[in-house]
């Protein structure tokens, strides 16, 4: 490393600035932090060894003055919020700092989709045929995508089946890219139905050098957000990965390209032909699995090229040996519309078998305020199966209590068929759906779980704690409102066989590894005081609560009540008190984490009270609108009486 740099500020938080900073303070070098007033005790704040605050993570001037005060080198600007704003770039430029990419000219360029296309065709690269966002809609051939010309993640992207929806699309896009990007420009392209996504990470140093680290497949994706990543791709033969390869390169050094960033391609199933889709002047989240397959340290490559140096291999010397996929882990209910989640994490584990790369700690609270990824779960393998196999293991492992994530779905989907044999294309998951484990196994886990706590001595490691079990020894009442038998000496919970239990606890957490009806399973379950049990079971976090005997009084009374899906800000509101609706009519809606949702009359009737205003902020289950139909105010009086 130069001797002239000593010290990389990090402008961003989360998972990645804690990998960044692993990197710097092994090279030597001094970290700084940057935190808003809601950061200031997280993880990558206390990781640092400096930290200054800012007004928010999108001020440029603010992050400037931050870098020039403690003296920074060089910023590394992690992926998202700063990292690919060509101002930035710019600014950091004017103030004699080292940015970890490339300049704000090419950030400029290949940081919009438009330009960067005409670099592509200039460098010999396919791209995707295209229409004119002002062209006759009558006049495209359907399907079209139509996207955010800035930007990326898959936000400002909607796929439009017919000229008659694409005006509403293409102002929902619009809308989304100018929250997203502050840019609503859009672009309209040919849409392929059975497509893989694929993308090649490249790096370059100030001296020429431009190198592929090889390709990685993201195909596995929902509404195009990667969820699954893998290097290498598994579905290309050699001379593909050639072309693919080689085309990055040629992109790379026609922009003139320094730093890490990845060209992404989209790979058409009924062709066999690639298309250039767009440059991601940036680290990528998925990363790891570069680095798992290279051996090399990417964020290490980004800040010795920012310091002026060489690379230090040839293109030959860059190998490719094993397997690596990536889960990413959200705070949102993927079996419940994939909606945000917020609250405490009352306790988290990460498998320790394999690569984490994480910002999320028990007694942690998790917000809206910021992107809903809490961590990436890495695993690696001498082959695609073995990799798959670790995975599939690792998220039985991973457990997060008090806040719901998408861990179960994402096991569900690493051990699918579909996933194993590669059958996964970028518009699957939009079409098919994953299921979760039955709730029937996390009860009889659960019940398990309880009877042992019984059974024990009082003072031992599954003292009952004041639970309360229900009925005789081998009866129990776990949850939802049955009674689930468990005969120990039988080995059954439910009239289910459950053999071979083996129960480990740790700080109240019961680890349970069964086989249940002939089925390895394994689950972690905290018993409550209420008599109820929290489980993760492959990953998929239940809540059983004991039996509310007045749970059903006010059944069928809330028909008409459109709540908050998630903790968010609402948009809009599209009707007033009076107005009469129909089943389906869109009342107004609702943002969070960049994501927006629309709030539909449950039926038909008259909006009797709205509850959310533009601009507010509410929390998940607020009453937003009700509607009546004729007879709703006797049945509302009723429900008054039975408060």
């Amino acid at each position: 490393m130069s001797e002239q740099t000593t010290t990389v500020l990090v402008a961003n938080r989360g998972e990645i600035a804690l990998r960044v900073f692993r990197t710097a303070q092994a090279m030597g070098l001094r970290t700084v932090a940057i935190h808003t007033d809601v950061d200031a005790d997280a993880p990558h704040v206390l990781a640092a060894d400096v930290a200054v605050a800012v007004p928010s993570y999108l001020d440029v001037d603010a992050v400037v003055a931050a870098a020039r005060q403690v003296g920074a080198d060089v910023v590394h600007p992690g992926y998202g919020f700063l990292s690919e704003r060509a101002s930035f770039a710019a600014a950091l430029a004017g103030a004699g700092i080292a940015l970890a990419g490339p300049s704000a000219s090419v950030m400029e360029q290949m940081g919009r989709k438009d330009a960067a296309r005409e670099v592509a065709t200039a460098a010999g690269v396919p791209v995707v045929p295209s229409y004119g966002i002002d062209d006759d809609p009558t006049t495209f051939a359907y399907p079209v995508m139509v996207k955010a010309a800035a930007g990326g993640g898959g936000k400002g992207m909607r796929v439009v089946r017919g000229a008659a929806d694409f005006a509403e699309a293409a102002a929902a896009a619009g809308r989304e890219a100018a929250s997203s990007f502050g840019d609503d420009t859009l672009l309209v392209e040919k849409y392929v139905e059975s497509g893989r996504h694929l993308e090649v990470q490249v790096m370059a140093d100030t001296h020429g050098t431009v190198l592929h680290l090889w390709e990685r497949d993201c195909s596995t994706q929902r509404r195009h957000q990667k969820v699954l990543e893998e290097a290498p791709a598994p579905t290309i033969d050699e001379a593909t990965r050639t072309r693919l390869t080689q085309s990055a390169v040629d992109l790379a050094h026609e922009v003139g390209y320094v730093g890490a960033g990845t060209v992404e391609f989209l790979l058409d199933n009924a062709t066999g032909e690639f298309y250039f889709l767009e440059m991601n002047t940036r680290l990528q989240v998925e990363h790891p699995v570069t680095e798992a397959i290279t051996g090399l340290d990417l964020v290490e490559l980004q800040l010795r090229v920012a310091a002026g140096e060489h690379l230090s291999m040839s293109q030959s010397e860059v190998r490719r040996d094993g397997w690596a996929i990536e889960a990413r882990v959200y705070a949102e209910d993927a079996f419940g519309g994939f909606l945000p989640q917020a609250g405490t994490a009352s306790h988290v584990s990460w498998p320790e078998a394999v690569r984490v790369d994480h910002a999320l700690f028990s007694g942690q609270s998790v917000s809206t305020s910021y992107d809903p990824m809490l961590g990436k779960v890495i695993a690696s393998g001498s082959d695609r199966e073995a990799a798959r196999s670790a995975l599939v293991d690792a998220l039985d492992e991973t457990v997060v209590l008090g806040l719901t994530t998408n861990t179960g779905f994402l096991r569900a989907l690493a051990a699918s068929d579909e996933f194993r044999d590669c059958r996964i294309d970028t518009a699957w998951l939009d079409v098919h759906e994953v299921a979760p484990p039955p709730v029937e196994d996390a009860r009889a886990l659960a019940a398990w779980v309880q009877s042992v706590a019984w059974l024990e001595s009082t003072t031992g490691p599954f003292a009952p704690d004041g639970f309360r079990i229900a009925g005789s020894p081998t009866a129990l009442r776990v949850g939802l409102d049955e009674d689930v038998r468990v005969d120990p000496q039988g080995s059954t919970v439910g009239g289910r066989a459950l053999r071979r239990p083996s129960l480990h606890e740790v700080d109240g957490i019961v680890r349970i590894e069964a086989s249940l009806e002939g089925r390895r399973v394994v689950g972690h379950v905290r018993l409550l005081r209420s008599g109820g049990a929290e489980v993760v079971l492959e990953g998929q976090r239940f809540l059983l609560r004991p039996l509310d005997p007045t749970a059903g009084a006010a059944a069928g009374l809330d028909d008409g009540r459109v709540v908050a899906p998630m903790p968010g800000t609402v948009l809009d509101v599209r009707v007033a008190e009076g107005a009469e609706v129909a089943e389906g009519d869109v009342l107004g809606t609702i943002e969070a984490m960049k994501m927006e949702l629309s709030l539909r009359a449950p039926r038909s009737g008259r909006v009797s009270t709205i509850g959310a205003r533009a601009g507010q902020q509410v929390p998940l289950g607020a009453v937003l609108f009700e509607v009546e139909v004729e007879g709703d105010s006797a049945s509302a009086e009723a429900a008054a009486h039975l408060a």
